[in-house]
């Protein structure tokens, strides 16, 4: 087997790349510590009322001009309920019933699911045997994290789990769907994510007397982590994550999981104090191989016939 480096353009598409895996790494963090004062739907709430604001504010100042095509408005009401409504909801609720840590590890299958999406559901790329294998070595690590063999892997936290998985899932679709039906459309940067995280900002507001009235509790710790995870990771993160999926593609972008999943366990043993069992991080390194063999960072040889 041969071991390929990632594609990159140029220096600003890989510092872009680095800075979104730290801040998407240490939300999870974030998430963690904002739970302590406010619920999950405020949470979810938060990130992307305050992400859409944030990049409102830099479209305007950019002045750059929205699509006038309504077709480029449903496309992104799809990509803001599955790469944004529903993953946030689902991690924010997730972390009620599992740690920061493990929920990182989760976040790492987006390669995974992308890789399925983008070749079963869109059929924009196609799967080569060495990906397959990738696929399925995937798949066994995050059998593994569970770790069905644990009482409390069948009971306590497998809600909380596969809520994970969940935002997994839409993660892949979104990157799919952005690769479908929006990639080739020559919308600028910072305009794709506001409209991205715009749309889904809007629709929380709309859900607001469903799911922000409860009463809150809040400090200096919370008001910091709700404002990093909307501002930080949901606003300036965005434009980044745009820039890098258009530079290098869907499958290579979404390897930004191979630094989220690193940055979340160390902030939740080193701040919180969290604690990982042997078969967490032993499924993240399955899954972490699962997704080299997928990128096609590692590939399989084909064997050559010796002439006769």
């Amino acid at each position: 087997m041969t071991i390929t480096a990632p594609p990159t353009r140029n220096l600003s598409i890989l510092l872009q790349f680095m800075a979104m895996g730290l801040v998407w790494g240490a939300s999870f963090l974030f998430m963690k510590v904002a739970l302590d004062g406010v619920s999950f739907y405020q949470v979810a709430w938060s990130r992307l009322v305050l992400g859409g604001l944030s990049l409102g504010i830099i479209v305007l100042v950019m002045r750059q001009r929205l699509p006038r095509q309504p077709i480029v408005y449903a496309h992104f009401l799809v990509i803001a309920l599955t790469n944004c409504v529903v993953p946030h909801l689902a991690f924010a609720w997730a972390e009620q019933y599992v740690s920061s840590g493990l929920a990182s590890i989760y976040n790492a299958v987006t390669p995974i699911t992308t890789a399925l999406m983008v070749t079963l559901a869109f059929r924009v790329e196609k799967l080569n045997r060495g990906q397959v294998v990738g696929v399925a070595i995937g798949i066994v690590g995050v059998l593994v994290i569970i770790g069905p063999w644990r009482q409390s892997g069948l009971t306590g936290d497998l809600a909380g789990q596969l809520a994970c998985l969940l935002a997994a899932v839409c993660y892949g679709f979104s990157f799919g769907y952005v690769r479908r039906f929006l990639s080739h459309r020559p919308i600028p940067g910072p305009t794709f994510a506001f409209l991205n995280i715009g749309v889904a900002g809007a629709i929380m507001l709309l859900l607001t007397p469903v799911i922000a009235w409860q009463p809150v509790q809040l400090d200096g710790l919370i008001v910091t982590s709700l404002l990093a995870l909307g501002v930080l990771g949901t606003g300036l993160a965005y434009i980044w994550n745009i820039n890098v999926l258009r530079a290098w593609g869907p499958t290579n972008a979404s390897t930004v999981t191979y630094i989220t999943p690193v940055v979340g366990v160390l902030l939740g043993v080193l701040v919180l104090g969290e604690r990982l069992s042997w078969n967490e991080p032993t499924g993240a390194l399955l899954v972490l191989l699962g997704i080299l063999f997928t990128q096609q960072r590692i590939r399989l040889e084909r064997r050559r016939l010796a002439p006769v």
